[in-house]
């Protein structure tokens, strides 16, 4: 149960990451990516905050850890889609 909400926390924190970082034209735009980042964020937030000893062992990221966490792979996200695509080939 706790992969569960920690996926729906995900959800939510992704399209209010979005809206927090609305980007420019390299960061995804789409729905599904927007909701695969913050869960994708969600997750990462959970297993640094056990690493870090915020969360216990069966704990998840708490709301605004999911916010934070999805707003560092978005940004990370549109520093990698920028560089890749001004490349020349």
């Amino acid at each position: 149960m706790s992969i569960l909400w920690t996926i729906i926390i995900g959800f939510v924190a992704g399209v209010i990451a979005k809206f927090i970082m609305p980007g420019n034209r390299f960061e995804p735009t789409g729905f599904i990516m927007t909701t695969i980042l913050g869960i994708v964020g969600a997750v990462l937030a959970t297993f640094i905050g056990q690493a870090v000893g915020w969360y216990g062992p069966n704990e998840g990221a708490r709301f605004i850890g999911s916010i934070v966490g999805a707003c560092v792979v978005l940004a990370i996200y549109g520093f990698i889609a920028s560089r890749t695509s001004s490349r020349t080939y």
